[in-house]
C-alpha cells in the first residue's frame, strides 16, 4: 500500500510539473530530472561509453589515480551518501579506499529506482560496504541521511559526474547552502566538475553520430505519453544541443518539425506546438577552477584540494564544511 501511494504522489507530481514546464512561453521546458527513469537511466549508461562523451571516463580516472589522497584528507569514522549515484561503478573507488580504514556505511540517493538496483548489483558484494539505498530526491535523502548519523561520526557527500551542472547558476549555488545546512563541521564534499572547454570538443559529446543522447532526449516524451497518458509523435521531434557561449553551458531540446497538437490526459493538460518551437530538456553548465573555490567560499565550504584531469577538462573538488 505504501509503495501504491508513493508511486500515486509521484505520477501527480509529474503530471504537476509537466504542465506547469510545457504551459511556459516564450520557451517550453521540461524538468531533467524526469529523464532518469528505467529506459532513461539505461541510455545514459550508454552514453558514458560513447567515445564522444568524456565526462565520465576522466571522473572515473580521477578518481581511481587519487582516492587514497581524497580520503586521507576525510576524517575518520566516515559515513559516505552519494547523491545521483547512478549505477555506482565510479564509487568503487572511493569506497574500496575507505575500507582500508575500516567498515564503511553507504548511503546511495537517486530519484531511479533502475539506477539504485544497479548500484547495488555493482558494489553490493565489496567486503566492509553496508549499502542501504534511499529513493528520492538529494535534499531529502540527505536529511534522512543525517537524522540517521550517530553521534561522532563524520559524513562524506559525494556529488559526482558533474551534476551541479544541470542547475542553473543562481540555483546551484542555493542547492550547495541547503546541503551545506544539513551538515556538521568535520564533514566533507567531494563535487565533480565538468570545466570550460572548445566548443568542437563539448558538442559531439550531446549529440554523438550514433543517435544514443537524441534516444536519450526523446525518451523522456516516451515517459510523457506511457505514464501520463499523452500522445506526443516521437517521429514529429528532433534532439537539438547548442552551446550558450554566454552561459557556457549546453542546452538540449526537443524541436518540434511541424504545427502539432499535445494532449496529456493525466494533467488535464493540452498544448499546441509550432514548426520550429523548442522544449528545454538539460542544460549542462560549465565551469572555471577558481569558480568553482568560489562556489564553495559563498555557500559555507573551504576548499581543501582540486584535482584535473589532463585529457578532458573535469575536476573533483573537495570541500570541508566552514565556520557558520
Amino acid at each position: 500500500m505504501l509503495a501504491q501511494a508513493l508511486d500515486t504522489r509521484a505520477t501527480q507530481e509529474f503530471a504537476s510539473e509537466a504542465r506547469l514546464f510545457l504551459s511556459k512561453t516564450p520557451q517550453r521546458e521540461l524538468h531533467s530530472k524526469y529523464l532518469y527513469d528505467s529506459i532513461g537511466s539505461a541510455l545514459f549508461e550508454v552514453i558514458t561509453m560513447l567515445p564522444e562523451y568524456g565526462l565520465t571516463r576522466a571522473d572515473e580516472r580521477l578518481l581511481r589515480a587519487n582516492a587514497a589522497e581524497i580520503v586521507s584528507k576525510v576524517p575518520s569514522p566516515a559515513i559516505v551518501a552519494e547523491l545521483g549515484s547512478g549505477s555506482g561503478r565510479k564509487t568503487r573507488w572511493i569506497l574500496e579506499a575507505l575500507t582500508k580504514r575500516g567498515y564503511v556505511l553507504y548511503y546511495p540517493i537517486d530519484v531511479s529506482a533502475a539506477a539504485l538496483h544497479a548500484c547495488r548489483n555493482e558494489l553490493g558484494t565489496m567486503d566492509s560496504v553496508h549499502i542501504v539505498d534511499i529513493l528520492g530526491t538529494y535534499t531529502d535523502g540527505l536529511r534522512e541521511v543525517t537524522s540517521r548519523r550517530s553521534a561522532g561520526d563524520s559524513l562524506m557527500v559525494l556529488f559526482l559526474g558533474s551534476t551541479i551542472g544541470n542547475f542553473e547558476r543562481g540555483p546551484a549555488l542555493q542547492f550547495l547552502r541547503e546541503i551545506r545546512a544539513l551538515l556538521s563541521p568535520g564533514d566533507t564534499l567531494l563535487l565533480g566538475a565538468d570545466l570550460v572547454k572548445p566548443i568542437s570538443q563539448v558538442v559531439p559529446a550531446y549529440d554523438d553520430p550514433i543517435g544514443v543522447t537524441a534516444a536519450f532526449n526523446l525518451n523522456l516524451l516516451a515517459r510523457i505519453n506511457r505514464e501520463l497518458g499523452a500522445d506526443f509523435d516521437l517521429r514529429n521531434f528532433r534532439h537539438e544541443a547548442r552551446y550558450n557561449e554566454a552561459e557556457r553551458r549546453i542546452e538540449m531540446h526537443l524541436r518540434s518539425e511541424v504545427e502539432q497538437t499535445v494532449k496529456i490526459p493525466k494533467a488535464d493538460f493540452e498544448f499546441t506546438m509550432r514548426a520550429g518551437e523548442t522544449i528545454w530538456t538539460e542544460s549542462s553548465h560549465k565551469f572555471g577552477l577558481a569558480e568553482i573555490r568560489e562556489m564553495g567560499r559563498e555557500t559555507g565550504f573551504v576548499c581543501l584540494q582540486q584535482w584535473v584531469d589532463p585529457d578532458w577538462p573535469f575536476a573533483e573538488s573537495l570541500f570541508a564544511v566552514g565556520s557558520p
